[in-house]
């Protein structure tokens, strides 16, 4: 699954995520698009989950009829992610 981290996702998780594609938007080139615009381009390019920090996208954005899960974690900070991983689990 393909799967797009928003510029405050930590990249770290990305080696929790094995078996999945995961990319950080900035290197799609993407650092300057609005949310709006950045959803309908992660869905242009197959993009099925984008994880993000920006707890305001819902109300911000209409994601009904989108084919882009959106995942709102609370803190962009690595030390409270991490214990919400299991590292000896593999996400499928």
């Amino acid at each position: 699954m393909k799967i797009l981290f928003d510029h405050d996702t930590p990249a770290t998780l990305r080696h929790h995520l094995t078996g999945h594609l995961v990319d950080r938007f900035a290197e799609n080139d993407w650092k300057m698009l609005e949310n709006g615009e950045l959803i309908r381009r992660a869905e242009e390019a197959g993009y099925r989950v984008i994880v993000t920090t920006d707890k305001n996208m819902r109300y911000q954005q209409n994601l009904k009829n989108r084919s882009l899960a959106t995942v709102v974690l609370q803190s962009p900070a690595w030390p409270k992610v991490r214990p919400n991983t299991d590292t000896t689990e593999q996400f499928a």
